[in-house]
């Protein structure tokens, strides 16, 4: 059956403050409300990558019956982006899920790519968050999350020196001088996220070594958290975001046992 042609929809007043919400086939009022993904690219946090890099992955969730909300975020490198309109951004996506015709706000899971995975983490962490702190007290608690060959503790990112910097100009500064905001800002920082995660990461990663996930999984659950990790030995950064490949097929099955 053919698929309705994606809607960008604005989240905010900024061009790049938008999402493309792709629907499985059918009539919304009479066939859904369907599960979604929040589908959030890389790139570093960085501009010059954006949404289309995930609009693969999108059409292959409508395919299946579930609707894929891709977002677009400001990133760093334009006005607006970094700390804290980044991550304002991405909180701001999804809380928009509410609302989103067709799609069933009880029943999401956020899905990222590198910089994008650290992302769906962090909004599956959002809840722990203090008042007045960037992207606290959200309206969409996602029932799951998935990060693929994510940077899932931005300190270790910081001192790896991952992306020539890339954590350092997402947060503005090194782990020591702005602790504040990677206590905020990462993933690792607020365990346990209470909801089950699945870390996706190829061995032959060269951008984002898969020690990111397996330390973070192993803090993980440490915590309590159910985190189930995936390494793949022969793919590398850009292979899990390859619709056809084993490692988009883990996600699909992981998504489908919790959607």
């Amino acid at each position: 059956m053919r698929l309705p042609p994606a809607r960008q929809i604005a989240y905010g007043d900024h061009p790049d403050q938008v999402g493309n919400l792709h629907l499985p086939a059918g009539d919304p009022a009479a066939d859904g409300p369907w599960p979604a993904v929040v589908l959030i690219h890389g790139g570093f946090w960085r501009y010059g990558w954006d949404r289309t890099l995930m609009t693969p992955l999108a059409r292959d969730l409508a395919g299946r019956g579930i609707a894929a909300w891709n977002i677009e975020y400001r990133r760093v490198g334009q006005e607006g982006g970094g700390w804290p309109g980044t991550l304002g951004d991405a909180a701001a996506a999804s809380d928009a899920v509410v609302g989103l015709e067709g799609v069933d706000a009880s029943r999401v899971a956020t899905v990222g790519h590198s910089a994008g995975g650290h992302l769906a983490l962090w909004l599956a962490g959002r809840h722990r968050l203090s008042a007045g702190a960037p992207g606290a007290e959200p309206r969409l608690r996602p029932s799951g999350a998935v990060a693929q060959a994510g940077v899932s503790n931005l300190v270790a990112g910081a001192l790896a020196g991952l992306g020539g910097g890339a954590c350092q100009a997402l947060l503005g500064g090194e782990a020591d001088a702005v602790p504040e905001r990677y206590a905020i800002a990462s993933p690792a920082a607020l365990l346990p996220l209470g909801v089950p995660q699945l870390l996706v990461h190829g061995t032959r990663d060269d951008i984002v070594p898969a020690g990111q996930s397996r330390d973070y999984a192993a803090a993980a659950r440490a915590a309590g958290d159910e985190v189930e990790l995936i390494e793949l030995p022969e793919a590398d950064h850009f292979d899990v975001i390859e619709a056809t490949d084993p490692a988009w097929s883990a996600v699909v099955r992981w998504l489908r046992d919790r959607l």
